[in-house]
């Protein structure tokens, strides 16, 4: 597998610009919301041109909160960021390769004078080794990460380290590309294919076993994309792989279970949240409409109740009872469309009951949660 120093030069001498990449894995193509695109002109041009995710770490209600972005790259995120916390919040960005942080670094005074407030500092230092950087444990509301994971020599670390800098409530929302199979040896080892944010794609049950082992057992998918490998040489490299960009959410509320539960609890929506009067949603497949009364699992349930999203939900009901499994609760892989790989067809007594009380399709394939 290449190392740390193999990233550094991919990213802080080969690229120069999002526009040197060799497939479309680490480049946004979700479409940005609109009220997000004059909060992205602001940023400077050598900023930007050096953006290198593979989607949008923007979760909603930001005001005020202190972020951690890990893989900052050259700070398009950190800038963009530091609009949403205000004058109140703060993000930090950490990365390992010193010419990003030196053009993150050079344009800090302009981005401070244009926003009006200097809210972001940065960091030169490993996302394996996050306990020895200067960043309290429990301090941090969001953590985010745009196609950076991939690229770590050491996923679990980074996973056990942001366990420890989330506050109680807190969450880690990030974009990452993984594959729909584990990859050969060859693959892995290929500096180009590793630079391009495939050769070190997780196969997705692999992520969400590590996830667990982490402490977080209930991974929220919010939104995926099949990648595309225009390059003919790498293509062949990869043979049949395919490989999806997915946006993740990984709250950090102890005690979640591994499985959905049904408690006979309830939220309702308030409408409160800024942007969004009509409806909100958790994930992919969690829509929650103004005024609804939506039964949810129990992991839901706290995914709403305890962390920073409790003022704009009226929660119905408590865990003192259990009425078994949530209803729609299904496994695999979760990615939307059509899928270019085999899917098995079920095995005899599967469930192809009606659709769940939230809208998840029971015997479903997209995750297991309700």
């Amino acid at each position: 597998m290449p190392t740390q120093d193999v990233v550094r030069q991919y990213y802080g001498q080969e690229l120069q610009s999002s526009a040197d990449l060799r497939t479309n894995a680490c480049c946004d193509a979700d479409a940005v919301p609109p009220p997000l695109r004059p909060l992205l002109a602001r940023i400077h041009p050598e900023v930007s041109s050096r953006y290198y995710g593979c989607g949008l770490v923007c979760p909603p209600l930001l005001e005020g909160c202190r972020i951690l972005d890990l893989g900052c790259g050259a700070g398009r995120d950190v800038y963009l960021l530091s609009q949403l916390v205000g004058p109140k919040g703060e993000v930090v960005g950490v990365d390992m390769t010193s010419e990003q942080l030196a053009v993150a670094r050079a344009h800090q005074a302009f981005h401070a004078e244009a926003f009006g407030t200097d809210n972001v500092r940065f960091l030169e230092g490993t996302i394996e080794q996050l306990d020895q950087l200067p960043l309290e444990s429990g301090a941090f509301d969001v953590v985010v990460s745009n196609c950076v994971l991939n690229l770590s020599t050491d996923k679990a670390a980074v996973l056990r380290g942001v366990k420890r800098l989330l506050r109680s409530g807190g969450e880690f929302y990030f974009s990452d590309v993984y594959a729909d199979r584990r990859l050969d040896d060859a693959q892995r080892a290929d500096p180009v294919l590793y630079g391009e944010c495939l050769g070190g794609a997780l196969y997705w049950p692999d992520f969400l076993r590590l996830a667990r082992e982490a402490g977080f057992p209930d991974v929220r998918l919010v939104s995926d994309r099949p990648l595309e490998v225009g390059d003919a040489s790498l293509a062949a490299l990869l043979g049949d792989a395919r490989f999806h960009a997915a946006t993740v959410r990984l709250f950090q509320l102890e005690q979640l279970e591994e499985t959905c539960e049904d408690h006979g609890q309830a939220v309702i929506y308030r409408g409160s949240l800024p942007g969004q009067p009509h409806h909100f949603e958790l994930d992919d497949h969690h829509r929650f409409e103004t005024g609804r009364v939506v039964p949810v699992c129990g992991n839901s349930f706290r995914m709403l109740a305890e962390t920073r999203f409790a003022p704009h939900f009226h929660c119905i009901g408590d865990v003192s009872r259990h009425f078994g499994p949530f209803p729609g609760c299904g496994g695999g892989l979760p990615f939307r469309g059509e899928r270019p790989w085999p899917q098995p067809a079920p095995v005899g007594g599967g469930d192809t009951g009606s659709p769940g009380v939230d809208g998840a399709e029971a015997g479903s394939s997209r995750r297991s949660c309700c």
